[in-house]
């Protein structure tokens, strides 16, 4: 049972009371003619098309929200109203309503109720758009004051917030009321949807299938990644939650789809940290007969045509922390960099000059005697360790870092005359991977020697291995066309594009540890 404060016991009481006067606080219908933008709309227009001298045509409207700020003055009370659009002043006389009626208001709604009002649009004295009420009733008690203390209104009609809720923690816990009491959280999620809209209408009109693949995998794969495990009692199998789209959407190239694409949740059982989530939004598409150079070009052109739609302007500011800002210019074209040379740049290690991982291990720690990478690490995952140390906090403005190793890529075409670097790249922003990309491997039996390799590479207790899967090579051996393949994390876009310096920030629900 839930412990009541002293606030909430009242509110509780004034249920009762209701009730007891026939008054029941969550009526099953509701009513609404305008929200509370509309209102200000129709007045506007009421007013604009007013013979000059003239008074407005009577604008009457039915409006429903949330009270988040009340005035009472004796024989009238000013009240401010927020739906999804906005906020809208109400307006309570004993004129239309009667002592009784505002006494009622007064006594019986609080902040946080939502409250139906009925009546005409009208300005006060100081110009505001406001609804006379001529009728009101209860929609919803809320038995709990939002954690904002309350938006306090000025004599001249200023609306002041107090106490707005700003504790991280605490508005990832409880998002309905981070939600409720910050407009610009609404805005961000807002622009989350817009940005996925901007996504989808690119590719469909580039000719690509929106496709749905399963969540429920007898066999992860696409990523080296550790997966969520669980079982299916009717086919008495464990199964994973997919970690990538990857190795189902290039089945369907095999069945000629040749443009396909999906938006849709990754699930990786790995840290959380400020870019990672346990499950989070990934778009991945396979273009058929194109080649990591063209996806390139695609990406900077689906880029650029989201923030050209979004938000006008391919100019962003990101805080990466409170005394780093980084003015980014996703304009194209992107800076490319091949990964041996920034390596090199940025670490004075050439990679090529150690093909074994005990070489490159060696060559690490003489080099940076400071820095402990792991040493049973196979050697991609050495390469990774030298590009997140040194490479990665470099990669500032939008760039393509290109032409990776094959031993961290099981599923990418090698360069022509060079076996060990494959058509790789990933895309960076303010110093944090954005997408991933290849030119696809469609040779049936490279791609099983590299599954053959992979898991000789790795340990036993090797927790993120690329497993062998026999269906995806069955697929292969029927032919697959050439492609380029694509992913990108649409939470770290929404992230740079709306400055915002955790997943978290961009997540309606994040993962969490438990309260206690």
């Amino acid at each position: 049972m839930a412990e009541y404060t002293h606030l909430e016991k009242i509110r509780l009481q004034k249920i009762e009371e209701l009730r007891a006067e026939g008054i029941e606080p969550y009526p099953t219908r509701a009513e609404r003619s305008h929200t509370s933008r509309e209102a200000i709309v129709a007045l506007e227009a009421a007013e604009s098309g007013a013979p000059e001298g003239q008074p407005a045509g009577e604008v009457k409207a039915t409006l429903a929200g949330r009270i988040r700020a009340t005035r009472a003055m004796g024989k009238l009370t000013f009240a401010h109203i927020e739906d999804g659009e906005g906020k809208i002043q109400l307006f309570l006389r004993i004129n239309e309503l009667g002592q009784e009626q505002v006494d009622f208001f007064n006594k019986m709604f609080d902040l946080g109720d939502f409250v139906q009002a009925s009546g005409v649009m009208m300005r006060t004295r100081t110009g505001e758009p406001t609804l006379q009420v001529h009728s009101f009733r209860l929609l919803s008690k809320a038995v709990s004051p939002l954690p904002a203390d309350k938006d306090e209104t000025l004599e001249n009609g200023t609306v002041l917030r107090h106490a707005a809720l700003e504790d991280p923690e605490l508005r990832a816990r409880q998002r309905y009321a981070d939600l409720a009491v910050n407009p610009d959280v609404r805005e961000t999620f807002r622009k989350r949807a817009a940005i996925i809209k901007s996504i989808r209408n690119f590719l469909d009109d580039n000719g690509f299938l929106e496709v749905e693949t399963p969540i429920l995998q007898p066999l992860y794969g696409g990523a080296a990644a550790r997966p969520f495990t669980t079982h299916h009692n009717e086919l008495d199998q464990d199964m994973y939650l997919r970690i990538s789209f990857e190795l189902y959407l290039k089945r369907l190239l095999v069945g000629n789809l040749e443009r396909v694409y999906e938006i849709g949740r990754d699930f990786r059982n790995e840290g959380v940290s400020f870019k990672h989530n346990p499950e989070f939004t990934q778009l991945e598409f396979y273009w058929a007969y194109a080649d990591y150079l063209q996806v390139m070009d695609l990406t900077e052109q689906m880029v650029g045509h989201i923030c050209d739609t979004v938000f006008g302007t391919r100019k962003f500011t990101f805080d990466k922390d409170e005394n780093t800002r980084y003015e980014l210019d996703f304009s194209s074209p992107w800076k490319r960099i091949q990964m041996r040379q920034g390596i090199l740049d940025t670490s004075g290690i050439d990679i090529a000059d150690h093909p074994t991982a005990e070489s490159l291990f060696k060559a690490i720690v003489d080099k940076h005697p400071d820095q402990k990478p792991d040493p049973g690490a196979a050697r991609g995952k050495l390469i990774d360790f030298l590009v997140g140390e040194f490479l990665e906090p470099t990669l500032i403005q939008p760039t393509f870092l290109y032409d990776y190793p094959r031993d961290i890529s099981p599923l990418a075409k090698s360069i022509p005359g060079d076996p060990l670097t494959v058509e790789r790249f990933e895309g960076y922003a303010a110093g944090f991977e954005l997408c991933n990309a290849f030119t696809e491997l469609n040779d049936p039996l490279d791609q099983e020697q590299r599954f053959i390799e992979m898991g000789r590479d790795y340990t036993d207790d090797e927790e993120e291995k690329h497993p062998m899967d026999d269906d995806y090579l069955r697929a292969m051996r029927y032919g697959m066309p050439p492609n380029g393949g694509f992913g990108m994390g649409v939470d770290r876009l929404t992230m740079l594009l709306t400055n915002k310096r955790s997943i978290r920030e961009v997540l309606l629900f994040p993962a969490l540890r438990n309260e206690e």
